[in-house]
């Protein structure tokens, strides 16, 4: 199974990393270096001594105490002459055999390793002899000094290096937060102008998909109106064809089933050629016009008022106060439209529908349908407002999709939608707050 990892942290981590072994690396070379330098002046002091003694030549004997830590600065002389060269003279491990020629000898002792400096004269041997690891100490700690405030630094080092990598994956941070404030009908083109040149594929490529997916949708939004527009004509055809045999023969059973089926396709068909215009007409602006809210409601109330009387219902505004809205007129009448027309269905016999228009504040406007209908549970409320969901689907002929355009075309509008219990009627409670005037918003969800 793949383990997802954060490249913000694996990259301070690897840099982290690589900035230690750099550090060791440079501490290695810091102690080469400085033992290399050190070599080079110590060799340097002990030439010199050991020509400042060969300028008074006499034996010396010099003095190693095991116990004693010794630096840079002491130097062993010993002066020891040919003749007297015996076993005692080596006691100590320290003189080196008669050499013929002047230069450094490097030997081995109980006491370590150790660089002796010679000068052969007539009849002595002068040796400058020193401890190789004082020399490899005091570079270990100059190396050691040198890394010091390279470790203190390294903190801050650390700091400033997750600084600076978040700081350039910022751009990472602001393409995932612009995605994520997208709403799923949102397939505009992403702006590239503001991000790094690393990024620029990935955008050009999403805004391909963007493009096919935008033309997907509208040739399937497009195959859903020619459908519903093709089989309209037709099955209002059968429809009357059907309502002439039913004169003729009022009794039939069959007659009838097959009546109450025609209307239901006839009106899923309608609400469908209403979705798919609902759908196109997105991101067409040009839609906006000033106009009265009440003139709407009132047209809406006549175009049902023949299903209202034939169910002898009690439909009327209770409250009217006059408002001009700045909106899109189709898409608010569809809203008043399909909630007067579900409340009709849903309020039985001698019921009572009332509707109520009053603005809300200086920036919004109410519009209250209730009934005095079945009503919808309250843990539904939800769930009626997507498609083809459906409570009383066993009573009453519906599609399921009249709710679900009420909603979309109410999160289109900028509104807000809520259903709860009428208090008055004891039914369904519809309200709906829209703003006076439009501004083009995301949608919040797909319905």
């Amino acid at each position: 199974m793949f383990k997802r990892y954060s490249l913000k942290k694996r990259l301070i981590t690897y840099i982290s990393v690589f900035s230690v072994v750099l550090g060791c690396v440079l501490v290695l070379e810091a102690y080469r270096i400085s033992l290399r330098e050190l070599d080079e002046i110590l060799d340097a002091q002990m030439v010199y001594l050991a020509e400042r003694v060969a300028l008074n030549v006499h034996p010396i004997q010099s003095q190693f105490n095991e116990h004693r830590h010794y630096h840079e600065e002491d130097l062993f002389i010993d002066v020891w002459a040919y003749a007297d060269h015996s076993d005692v003279n080596h006691k100590q491990h320290m003189l080196v055999s008669q050499k013929d020629s002047p230069g450094f000898y490097t030997h081995e002792n109980d006491n370590g390793e150790w660089v002796t400096y010679i000068i052969p004269v007539k009849d002595y041997q002068i040796q400058i002899s020193q401890q190789l690891k004082v020399r490899k100490i005091l570079a270990l700690e100059l190396a050691g000094s040198m890394f010091l405030p390279y470790l203190l630094i390294f903190p801050l080092g650390i700091l400033a290096l997750v600084l600076i990598i978040s700081r350039n994956l910022k751009p990472l941070e602001d393409f995932k937060t612009e995605l994520s404030q997208r709403d799923s009908n949102d397939l505009g083109a992403i702006i590239n102008s503001h991000y790094p040149d690393e990024l620029i594929p990935t955008i050009n490529e999403m805004n391909s998909l963007f493009e096919r997916i935008q033309l997907g949708q509208q040739e399937q939004k497009q195959f859903i109106a020619d459908a519903a527009h093709e089989l309209r004509t037709p099955i209002t055809a059968l429809n009357l064809q059907t309502k002439i045999l039913l004169s003729q023969n009022p009794e039939d059973k069959n007659l009838n089933n097959l009546a109450k089926g025609l209307a239901r396709i006839q009106h899923l068909v309608s609400q469908l050629l209403a979705l798919a215009k609902q759908d196109a007409a997105l991101n067409q602006d040009e839609l906006i016009s000033n106009f009265s809210l009440n003139d709407i409601v009132v047209q809406s109330i006549e175009q049902l008022m023949n299903l209202a009387m034939e169910k002898e219902l009690d439909m009327g505004l209770v409250r009217n106060e006059l408002v001009q809205i700045q909106s899109i007129e189709q898409s608010i009448h569809s809203v008043i439209y399909n909630l007067l027309d579900n409340a009709i269905k849903y309020t039985p016999n001698a019921g009572v529908i009332n509707i109520s228009i009053f603005q809300t504040n200086i920036n919004s406007v109410t519009i209250l349908i209730e009934d005095s209908g079945m009503g919808i549970p309250a843990a539904q409320y939800e769930m009626v407002l997507k498609r083809f969901y459906r409570v009383h689907h066993h009573l009453i002929v519906g599609s399921g999709l009249g709710l679900a355009i009420v909603d979309k075309a109410i999160q289109q509008l900028g509104g807000h939608f809520e259903l709860s219990k009428s208090q008055d009627l004891g039914g369904l409670a519809a309200r709906v707050t829209l703003p006076l005037h439009y501004h083009k918003k995301e949608l919040l969800s797909e319905v």
